[in-house]
């Protein structure tokens, strides 16, 4: 079975601890963390499935790690805003990581969900990007429509962080998976703080092949599905964003969605 590292290296890469696991690890880490800090994941070869928690106050996710090896830096500053006030704090931590089973694997389930996906892709998937994010904080970046947390009834701090596009009406949202995957329904949902914002009343998804789906959406903050015909995709564009007619110039996307199946392990 293969053989997993967890450890936490300093900004200068000195290992300040570490264990590992056949198929499955834990670490304790006793010291508080510091600025520079990372928490890395040797995951023994590239094209590893992983489901991964490597702070007790967060969710385990089930991620794709397209390399051998990644580190996750710890956040700190500006950061630190998309977080809440347990993650990552103290003196006393607890990091785990094990190999997903092959029923996960195959399951069908959201595909774009990544709660340890960073704003940089530092090798695992899936990764979220944009062309613009509002005024380059955490708490609008293109991540945060992928990280699992759907609060959309206020904004600018956690736990309701969203994506928003700095009143830029050519904004476009990028979800990649690391590999190809199979995809049959998108939901979306949109921030609600309303009357402070806005909403689109249409978007389109665009896939690799050239197709392109339409989202008529509405306003409310509820998810809105939409199923379409299975594709086999290894991104997916949220693109020509109409915004509604509103006095607000604010809207933004708190979650997207992407249900489908993993094509390893059918």
């Amino acid at each position: 079975m293969t053989r997993l590292t967890l450890s936490v290296q300093n900004a200068s890469g000195a290992v300040l601890a570490s264990a590992s696991g056949q198929g499955e690890a834990w670490l304790v880490y006793e010291p508080a963390y510091a600025p520079g800090d990372q928490l890395c994941v040797a995951c023994g070869a590239p094209g590893q499935f992983l489901v991964l928690c490597l702070d007790d106050a967060l969710a385990p996710g089930f991620v794709f790690c397209q390399d051998a090896q990644f580190a996750y830096p710890v956040p700190f500053g500006e950061a630190r805003r998309v977080f809440s006030s347990r993650a990552f704090a103290g003196e006393r931590h607890c990091l785990h990581a094990r190999l997903a089973r092959p029923e996960e694997i195959a399951a069908r389930k959201n595909l774009a969900l990544n709660p340890w996906a960073t704003h940089e892709s530092r090798g695992i998937f899936p990764h979220a990007s944009a062309n613009v994010e509002t005024r380059g904080e955490m708490v609008f970046a293109a991540k945060n429509a992928i990280d699992g947390m759907k609060a959309n009834s206020f904004h600018g701090e956690w736990p309701y962080t969203s994506w928003g596009i700095n009143q830029d009406p050519s904004a476009a949202w990028r979800v990649d998976f690391g590999r190809t995957v199979e995809v049959d329904e998108a939901v979306v949902y949109l921030r609600a703080d309303f009357p402070h914002d806005a909403w689109w009343r249409e978007a389109r998804l665009r896939f690799p092949d050239g197709s392109v789906l339409t989202l008529p959406l509405e306003k409310t903050g509820s998810g809105q599905r939409f199923p379409f015909p299975a594709r086999r995709i290894e991104w997916a564009v949220l693109e020509s964003l109409v915004k509604a007619e509103d006095p607000s110039p604010f809207p933004a996307l708190t979650q997207l969605e992407l249900w489908g199946r993993d094509l390893t392990g059918r």
